[in-house]
């Protein structure tokens, strides 16, 4: 184990269902996104109540990060207006780490522990969602995509990151 980081989840996110996987060509659907001040982490399956629960065996996108510092630029950069962070279609918003460090690493926020996979590339569809040029802007810096290795409750607030070695 390694020390504790102090980081903060500013929000999370839920969805029922997919607004754009299998879309291309159509147009997006509107399952909208569930802000709540917690939710259930479960191992190898995802976050109860989102649209990648039980998605497929061993699937790399159980969990999504976005730093909000990220969001902040994207803000800024494509001038918008009344952002909305669900917009993203990630599940975690956090500050106070660099989610790209944990790529091929485990750590535990409070008692749920990840493996970060890869980055969350973005797609096409965050032009239509945030305003073109968002892809662009997006790349090298869409998020991070998790497993979960044990499950848990996740809360909004102040919360300590703390990298483990696998195995």
């Amino acid at each position: 184990m390694s020390s504790f980081t102090k980081t903060r989840i500013l929000g999370i996110f839920i969805s029922p269902g997919h607004d754009f996987k299998g879309r291309h060509g159509k147009s997006r659907l509107n399952h909208g996104n569930e802000s709540v001040n917690s939710v259930e982490c479960l191992a190898g399956r995802g976050l109860l109540g989102d649209r990648f629960l039980d998605y497929k065996e061993n699937f790399k996108g159980q969990v999504t990060f976005f730093d909000v510092n990220e969001a902040k630029q994207l803000e800024a950069s494509l001038g918008l207006k009344d952002f909305d962070t669900s917009q993203l279609r990630r599940n975690i918003l956090i500050e106070g780490t660099e989610l790209m460090q944990w790529i091929g690493k485990c750590f535990k926020i409070g008692e749920v522990v990840f493996e970060g996979v890869e980055e969350c590339a973005p797609c096409y569809w965050m032009n239509e969602v945030l305003g073109r040029g968002a892809e662009t802007l997006m790349q090298g810096r869409g998020g991070l995509r998790c497993r979960i290795l044990e499950s848990g409750t996740l809360r909004v607030g102040p919360v300590e990151l703390q990298g483990i070695t696998n195995g």
